[in-house]
């Protein structure tokens, strides 16, 4: 549904995004991650056809991105990080703008606008103007713009920035929901949002893809060791250097919480059954363990971390696809 191949974006000496390539399948929920000034927003703007790349092709569902934008922007949604709303106007004049800049008239405008409301629970608030709504009330409405005219492609930057708790789970909602009957790029560099809502991660650093896969996939192939969370009814720190008896452990590593240690052993080995077996016939009350996978944060800030700093050069590419 979205396919790009080696973008390359300079501003005179300045190169934004530096060769590159992903793809976004038929009904996938794809989060873009960066830090600030990765290239996100760059990428974005390509795709919508708001700016052409420098080098390179995009294609948005067959259609490419510089030489047939107006097909492009007839088959996507976007949302961008400022919500594009008229403040003066009510929700309901607004959206009747935008329907019929969309091309919508009549039945088939009034069909569209009470569907993408009813979507987005706008009904109570469709007479304010937005100038009056809560920023959630007013994501929401930048949402509906972006899907009144039901597009299969959705791209939505930094969509929950400045929302509150309540807000942002709402949101994530309504987007895991459009998973399947649209293809979702959701840009953000909130690590949760990602993990909550994603199938599949790209990660942007300095312009540069450096990691493309499901975050469990990142997460297998950067671990370097299996850890496992222990946790005892008694204080742990005075049972801690006793774990190192345990064929296998390698490292024995406090928490936050004192009565719970992470053991360290080699990648690929599962000792769990022997520290269990040590820790009850130690009687020290074992009331929990559990392995403990690398966080997307994990992930994220090794390989966001300088080039010369990378543990492993190869890391920086897996999992992409051509």
């Amino acid at each position: 549904m979205i396919e790009v191949r080696n973008i390359t974006k300079r501003y005179g000496h300045l190169t934004a995004i530096d060769r590159v390539t992903f793809r976004v399948d038929k009904g996938e929920v794809l989060a873009f991650l960066g830090p600030n000034g990765a290239g996100k927003t760059t990428t974005m703007r390509i795709l919508t056809s708001f700016i052409p790349a420098t080098e390179g092709t995009a294609h948005v569902a067959g259609f490419d991105c510089a030489e047939q934008p107006e097909e492009v922007k007839k088959r996507i949604g976007y949302l961008p990080e400022t919500p594009p709303v008229y403040q003066e106007l009510t929700v309901a004049e607004y959206l009747t703008f935008v329907g019929k800049v969309r091309g919508f008239s009549g039945t088939e405008l009034r069909t569209a606008m009470e569907r993408v409301m009813e979507r987005l629970a706008l009904g109570s608030v469709q007479h304010r103007l937005i100038a009056n709504l809560s920023r959630g009330y007013r994501q929401r409405v930048g949402l509906a713009q972006a899907l009144i005219h039901d597009p299969p492609v959705l791209i939505l930057d930094e969509p929950t920035v400045g929302l509150d708790p309540k807000q942002i789970i709402e949101i994530r909602e309504l987007i895991k929901s459009l998973a399947g009957s649209h293809s979702v790029i959701l840009s953000t560099h909130i690590l949760p949002e990602a993990t909550a809502v994603c199938q599949r991660v790209v990660i942007i650093n300095g312009g540069r893809i450096v990691a493309e896969d499901t975050p469990d996939q990142l997460s297998a192939r950067l671990r370097r060791s299996e850890k496992i969370s222990v946790t005892l009814k008694a204080p742990a720190a005075d049972m801690m250097e006793r774990f190192r008896d345990v064929a296998g452990v390698e490292h024995v590593l406090t928490t936050s919480d004192p009565r719970t240690v992470l053991i360290e052993c080699a990648l690929g080995k599962d000792i769990r059954e022997d520290v269990a077996r040590f820790a009850v016939g130690q009687n020290w009350g074992l009331l929990e363990m559990k392995p403990v996978s690398m966080t997307l944060e994990d992930v994220f800030l090794r390989l966001t971390q300088r080039e010369d700093e990378l543990p492993n050069s190869n890391e920086t590419t897996m999992g992409e696809r051509h």
